[in-house]
């Protein structure tokens, strides 16, 4: 049987993206203990409405922890206080009674404000377009199982692709570094078969658009804290060494040219 929460929210609002912000108190009152986040905020929402006073925009979609859409600093902590917990998995169980709760969007240089809480986070489709895929010519496609992949790769692969690009790494980073982020999006390709004809093209290619937008890495690991799918800290190594094997490799290249 739920239990119901009297909450206050102290919510980021602006306008615009040129608009100046500020904090905005709100009573959320009657609120069950097992709905979700965003649900708590759609029934702020449907109170603001009723009171013909503009609802709070926030992002979200497939409120399943996989799409990436959600994102808010919920107390200071990207997605929240629970570990592993994207903003659209924590429920309201984990909060107490009286609990005041501060809500603000992502704070990044490259995100900024569109409205209320949500941000622009387009430079990181930005590096996945840069080289987040494969465009080398394979013919007709055969059977999958033709192409063997090692174990260790297949797994590794899978883990990095796990990460679904909400940017609560760049968001929580105090340098605003985008390298967890970018890391899993190459190594998912680059560990691969399919992806080593291209590899030290995107890995370049990649590593340079990130740094057009995002600060430097400097291992502070709040990134993997941060981090709703647990993306490891190793895939940053990872794309380390291939960046510098690109170096070596691209140079190669293009002296033969």
């Amino acid at each position: 049987m739920s239990t119901e929460l009297n909450l206050t929210l102290q919510v980021w609002r602006q306008p615009g993206p040129d608009a100046p912000g500020s904090f905005v108190t709100y009573e959320a009152k009657g609120i069950p203990d097992d709905s979700s986040f965003l649900e708590m905020l759609d029934i702020v929402n449907e109170n603001l409405i009723e009171r013909d006073v503009e609802p709070i925009e926030f992002p979200h979609d497939c409120r399943e922890g996989i799409c990436g859409t959600c994102g808010v600093m919920i107390n200071g902590r990207a997605h929240g206080q629970e570990k592993a917990t994207a903003t659209c998995q924590l429920h309201m169980r984990k909060f107490n009674d009286g609990d005041t709760i501060v809500i603000e969007p992502w704070r990044a240089a490259a995100f900024p404000v569109i409205k209320d809480l949500i941000v622009d986070r387009s430079p990181m489709d930005k590096i996945i377009a840069s080289g987040g895929y494969i465009y080398a010519p394979t013919g007709t496609a055969g059977e999958a199982n033709e192409t063997l992949v090692p174990k260790e790769a297949a797994e590794s692969a899978m883990d990095a692709a796990a990460c679904i690009g909400c940017g609560a790494c760049i968001a929580a980073c105090p340098n605003s570094a985008g390298q967890l982020f970018t890391s899993a999006k190459l190594w998912h390709l680059n560990s691969l078969p399919q992806g080593q004809p291209e590899r030290f093209q995107r890995v370049e290619s990649m590593v340079h658009t990130m740094e057009q937008f995002f600060g430097a890495c400097t291992n502070h690991g709040e990134c993997a804290e941060a981090c709703p799918k647990e993306i490891s800290l190793d895939f940053i190594a990872y794309m380390n060494a291939d960046y510098m094997k690109s170096k070596i490799k691209n140079r190669a290249k293009s002296a033969q040219i």
